[in-house]
């Protein structure tokens, strides 16, 4: 696949996502493009910082986290009561 055809690919899918989805998509990509501007905020950070961050990959590869929409969820229930 030449880098015109990835090109072209890339941008029909794009062209076809609902407006929330593009939005998502949007930050997403934001996020991306300066994670890698940002590559040594990661050597500014504290040891506990980083530990804490470790800790933190380690508890959702585990299937400790929770999703996005419960907190959303618990948060409302909080704020609107």
């Amino acid at each position: 696949m030449t880098v015109s055809d990835l090109k072209l690919k890339i941008f029909r899918q794009i062209d076809s996502l609902e407006k929330n989805r593009l939005e998502e998509f949007y930050g997403l990509l934001l996020n991306y493009i300066n994670g890698k501007k940002d590559i040594s905020d990661w050597d500014k950070l504290s040891l506990a910082q980083k530990q804490g961050l470790m800790d933190a990959i380690d508890q959702l590869e585990s299937g400790q986290g929770i999703s996005h929409n419960d907190v959303i969820d618990n948060i409302r229930k909080k704020y609107n009561a």
